[in-house]
């Protein structure tokens, strides 16, 4: 049923012509509707442009402005369980704000990557290798599809859980309309508003994650290159080292690949760790000690797709670790012994680069990995160990 609604979360036969950059057609098509893609008639640009500088300075500047508001002016109003699921909402707006900003200056380099890949395609001539693709490639439109249903479900059980026990989702200042008096209709466009702001915030959650996605895929196919290296007994030794340049052109490829992408990355991942901690420990304390049954469900959802924001990407960074450290084993054990000696230097000096592991860096201080997620975790209990023995969720009530 899914896969009808969304055909490309399937992988596509190999009589179908698929490449690497269709893994971001679902990603692109929504960042187009927010404005962070160019246009492609010049005859919209005018309109194109007034249209995404309204949405993104509403849903990223103004709207976090007016959470922050409600807050001075009708602060006294809040019942604990409203501040506290209001508050984790507000922290992880301003990062998402921080995060959507990067991506959309990330345009060009998003554009160069992409270029990239269709140089990695033409590499992929066998149907093995086009099947590879086409799997990664379904993986990826898969994630975006995953993480949209995941975060909009988060949006739509946390707002009809409030609005069951007649109170605000998340208490936003809304200019001309009574909260109270207006409780239906302030509803309604905290729900739309909410909408917008969580589907940027999946945007750039999920642009990492299916961009590594397709790198993988390419350094999969590039291993089973390397293993093949100078197994043919009907090549020349000349073809022979005309493959092994071709394979490390291949990995130059990838890395610039990465490199383009890492700046962009690095920062949004970032503000990701400084929050996570944090808007976790938020949710905790409102769980434990001022949520009901549905109030309760809503702040676990959020708490599930708060992990999602950083979590797939980490584990994906440390298997690209380990995929590093395969592909100079393939190089290793590949039929070099009776190469010749200007293949054998090739091979050395080629042996030595793919030694050195991709790593990407969180602003060039984190490593992205497992561990530091982890780490980063361990800050939402340190945050209600401190709220246990101050005792401040009894002075809360």
């Amino acid at each position: 049923m899914l896969s009808k609604l969304f055909p490309r979360i399937k992988a596509k036969p190999l009589t179908e012509r698929i490449q690497s950059r269709d893994a971001f057609v679902y990603l692109d098509r929504v960042q187009k509707l927010w404005g962070w893609r160019a246009t492609e008639d010049e005859r919209w640009m005018v309109l194109y442009n007034i249209w995404a500088f309204s949405w993104n300075v509403l849903l990223l500047v103004l709207l976090p402005m007016s959470m922050s508001m409600e807050y001075v002016q009708r602060f006294k109003n809040f019942s604990p369980g409203e501040f506290f699921g209001s508050l984790e909402i507000c922290v992880d707006m301003y990062g998402c704000s921080l995060k959507c900003v990067y991506t959309m200056f990330g345009y060009k380099r998003f554009q160069a990557a992409r270029k990239l890949l269709d140089r990695l395609d033409l590499r992929c001539t066998s149907d093995e290798e086009r099947a590879s693709v086409h799997r990664s490639v379904a993986l990826a439109n898969r994630c975006y599809v995953t993480y949209h249903i995941l975060y909009s479900g988060f949006v739509v059980i946390n707002w009809t859980g409030y609005l069951l026990l007649g109170s605000h989702a998340w208490r936003m200042y809304l200019p001309g309309l009574d909260s109270e008096r207006n409780f239906l209709v302030t509803s309604f466009f905290e729900l739309l508003l909410m909408s917008g702001v969580v589907t940027m915030n999946q945007c750039t959650d999920v642009s990492p994650l299916a961009h590594m996605i397709m790198a993988r895929c390419h350094m999969g196919l590039l291993k089973d290159r390397l293993t093949k290296l100078h197994s043919d007994s009907s090549k020349t030794e000349e073809e022979h080292q005309e493959d092994l340049n071709r394979c490390i052109h291949d990995h130059c490829v990838i890395l610039d690949y990465v490199n383009l992408l890492r700046p962009v990355y690095s920062v949004t991942i970032f503000v990701q760790f400084l929050l996570i901690g944090l808007v976790l420990g938020l949710s905790m304390i409102h769980i434990m000690f001022f949520s009901n049954f549905w109030t309760g469900i809503g702040t676990m959802c959020f708490m599930f797709d708060v992990c999602l924001e950083t979590f797939p990407f980490c584990y994906l960074c440390n298997i690209i670790i380990e995929d590093c450290r395969e592909l100079s084993e393939s190089l290793f054990q590949s039929d070099w012994l009776g190469a010749s000696r200007k293949y054998k230097s090739t091979l050395v000096y080629f042996l030595h680069n793919l030694q050195q592991p991709i790593i990407l860096t969180a602003g060039g201080v984190f490593p992205i990995c497992m561990q530091t997620n982890l780490s980063m975790v361990k800050l939402a209990f340190s945050v209600v160990t401190v709220i246990k023995q101050f005792n401040l969720a009894e002075k809360f009530q």
